[in-house]
């Protein structure tokens, strides 16, 4: 492990406007860039990325849009069906994320879109 850095968990989700491939990239890019952003994240202390859609996503897979960002090419993906749950919200990709932050870094799980109900606290 890199010096002065330590593993962190970072959370986060975001809806689709439907199930196509481009509303889930759309979905995606938005959520990872944000993901970026918001923390502050150097592209290499990204180490892994798990993604989990509800049932009603199936038109592709978040991780092989994650996979194609610039930068995130040694970047571990894994995709999973999220439990379903009625009520549950439409079109929901969720993420669990594996960065390296400096001590002490505030983190900032984005919650967006649709799924910003989910962690009102969290936006």
């Amino acid at each position: 492990m890199k010096d002065n850095y330590k593993i962190t968990f970072i959370r986060g989700a975001t809806t689709a406007s439907g199930n196509s491939v481009e509303e889930i990239e759309d979905a995606v890019m938005e959520l990872i860039d944000e993901l970026i952003s918001r923390n502050h994240l150097i592209k290499k202390n990204l180490l892994s990325i798990t993604f989990t859609a509800t049932k009603d996503l199936d038109a592709c897979f978040p991780a092989s849009i994650a996979r194609k960002c610039n930068g995130l090419d040694s970047v571990a993906f894994l995709d999973c069906q999220q439990m379903h749950v009625p009520n549950d919200v439409d079109f929901c990709i969720r993420i669990m994320t594996q960065v390296l932050l400096p001590p002490n870094s505030p983190v900032n799980h984005p919650y967006l879109r649709g799924a910003a109900n989910l962690r009102s606290d969290r936006c």
